[in-house]
């Protein structure tokens, strides 16, 4: 069963976030502060985490940031206010792989979720052999294992940073608007949200760039949107 940590300090909250998501078939579990929201997360395997930014113990800031350093690459979800870009944008720096904001309704954070969780599904037929390799300058993109090398250090993607590589990776050459990206690969329910591509592309250029301020492999090309060359 997939499992969901909910992080919420607001009973009222993270109760009708576990009983929404556990009608839809999810296994949840419920952490009421940012410490134990961390030490759970640490400890257990969980699919997808929600992370409410305003906890007790531990900030969700925090946590989202400790969890990332400490190689933790399950997709994790801000929840935060209405209107606070600074968070949203700072998260997503961090390593965040989406965002709600309050206040949401249930459905929208089932189809939030689910999203999420489609783009982190992780191949597990056995029965396959053949290993699904791309080469592009010194990154080694291995589809089969869902494994990133550089230099021969396998790198620390988010799920939604390797959707985001694989998806240039198999266009190579090819420029690509903002727009279109934000279909492909965060799914139509985030038109019109085109500074997360920004911030994705950002963070993903300091992972797999040698100088991400002049970037080689994946280029921005001005008044159109971006390329990955060869």
């Amino acid at each position: 069963m997939t499992k969901i940590l909910v992080v919420d300090d607001e009973t009222a909250i993270a109760t009708l976030l576990q009983y929404n998501l556990q009608q839809n078939g999810y296994e949840v579990t419920v952490a009421l502060d940012g410490l134990s929201a961390y030490q759970k997360a640490k400890e257990q395997q969980f699919n997808a985490i929600l992370l409410d930014l305003m906890l007790p113990e531990m900030d969700g800031m925090t946590v989202l940031k400790q969890l990332r350093q400490d190689k933790v690459s399950t997709p994790i979800i801000l929840v935060t206010a209405k209107g606070d870009e600074f968070d949203r944008v700072l998260g997503l720096e961090l390593g965040a792989d989406d965002y709600i904001t309050k206040p949401f309704s249930p459905r929208e954070v089932v189809a939030r979720l689910k999203a999420v969780l489609r783009r982190s599904q992780v191949s597990t037929d056995a029965n396959k052999t053949d290993e699904m390799v791309i080469s592009i300058q010194d990154l080694l993109i291995n589809d089969s294992k869902k494994t990133v090398m550089k230099e021969n250090s396998v790198l620390s993607l988010t799920p939604r940073e390797y959707d985001l590589l694989l998806y240039f990776a198999q266009r190579l050459g090819r420029v690509i608007d903002r727009e279109t990206i934000l279909t492909a690969v965060w799914g139509y329910e985030y038109t019109g949200e085109s500074r997360m591509v920004d911030m994705h592309i950002s963070n993903l250029r300091d992972k797999i760039e040698s100088n991400p301020k002049t970037p080689k492999i994946l280029k921005t090309v001005r008044g159109f949107g971006y390329t990955m060359t060869n």
